[in-house]
């Protein structure tokens, strides 16, 4: 599996300076070539190359493996969309290979800038050694809040998968964040209050329009999405180390459109835009990968609605949010906790030995 890892950077003030330099300089490169391409219809990389090479390398006195780079990263810009033109921004990402980029130890790189290569510090926040070997492809180099870091693939291998005894169902939602059919509940109240906080915060600091009150919203830029990563990473760690303790598989909703699929009101809009629906499954699909435990994607049609114990299917059933109590059979239980049983036997019937019954 290829892993990115984010890289934080410690240059000196002189190493800073010279980096900042060479990501401005790389920048005007990438808006030149952009500007060539758009007006010759050249967008392929080797006659994109024949074309600037040259006069990029003569005007901005760049590296001849930056310039290939710069050529590489307004190519790959125009193979997504060719409908327009692209412009570059001052501090866009520089794109680093193995010719301009070496590791020398696990703590420091020597970079190529303007001024010639420079030996940095970098820190990263995995809990292994990162082995040289497993880096794979390009780096970028990006510039964030004054801080530079490098984001780098790495080739991290798969553990074998187990032979699961059973299925962890896991209901994902507004209210709980997650639910097991174990019964474990991770509630969404923290993040629901942190979400709540920010917005009122943010609307306040932006009907002052303040310089003092700019340079707040600024500060907190960024602190809410980093809450509910953190958050999301929490869970999924919990969720898979479980399924490896007790030998299972994990079966979560495929809940793709869900932003799209229902008229609600601007107050269940608001809480679903700013609630990353994807994030905690990809979490867990890494995760269980790197763990060897199988995950199955359900279909979540009705997973809500069914009754866990007898099947019976009606929008009656779900008395409230959070309550579920079947008008056939009088089932009672929580909702989400049914609803993630229901996921669970969906999930045992994709199993390569799944039982009769499905």
């Amino acid at each position: 599996m290829l892993l990115t890892i984010k890289m934080k950077m410690y240059p000196n003030e002189h190493q800073g300076k010279a980096l900042l330099e060479t990501m401005e300089r790389f920048n005007e490169a990438c808006n030149f070539i952009s500007k060539t391409a758009w007006d010759t219809h050249t967008f392929g990389k080797i006659g994109l190359q024949k074309i600037v090479y040259y006069d990029v390398r003569e005007k901005y006195n760049l590296s001849a493996q930056m310039v290939v780079r710069a050529i590489g990263k307004v190519a790959e810009s125009y193979r997504v969309d060719k409908t327009c033109y692209h412009e570059f921004k001052k501090h866009g990402a520089i794109v680093y290979d193995q010719r301009i980029l070496t590791f020398k130890t696990s703590d420091e790189i020597s970079i190529l800038t303007l001024q010639g290569r420079e030996r940095i510090t970098i820190k990263y926040g995995e809990y292994r050694p990162l082995d040289m070997e497993r880096v794979k492809g390009q780096a970028d180099l990006i510039y964030h809040n004054n801080t530079f870091y490098l984001m780098v693939v790495v080739n991290v291998p798969d553990a074998d998968l187990i032979d699961p005894n059973g299925v962890i169902g896991v209901d994902m939602g507004i209210v709980n964040i997650a639910t097991t059919s174990d019964g474990e509940i991770f509630s969404g109240k923290k993040c629901t209050e942190i979400r709540q906080h920010y917005s009122t915060l943010k609307a306040t600091l932006q009907s002052v329009g303040t310089h003092s009150s700019k340079k707040h919203l600024k500060k907190i830029s960024g602190r809410e999405r980093r809450f509910k990563k953190d958050t999301n990473h929490c869970i999924a760690k919990a969720i898979v180390q479980t399924a490896k303790d007790t030998n299972r598989a994990i079966a979560i909703e495929n809940l793709k459109g869900i932003r799209t699929n229902r008229t609600v009101n601007k107050a269940v809009r608001t809480a679903i835009g700013k609630w990353a629906f994807d994030e905690l499954g990809n979490f867990l699909k890494y995760k269980a990968i790197l763990a060897g435990i199988p995950i199955f994607e359900i279909d979540p049609k009705n997973t809500s609605r069914e009754c866990s114990v007898c099947g019976y299917i009606d929008k009656n059933n779900r008395k409230t949010q959070s309550e579920l109590c079947c008008v056939k059979c009088r089932h009672q239980e929580n909702a989400d906790v049914n609803a993630s049983k229901n996921i669970s036997f969906r999930g045992i019937c994709q199993l390569p030995h799944r039982p009769l019954s499905c």
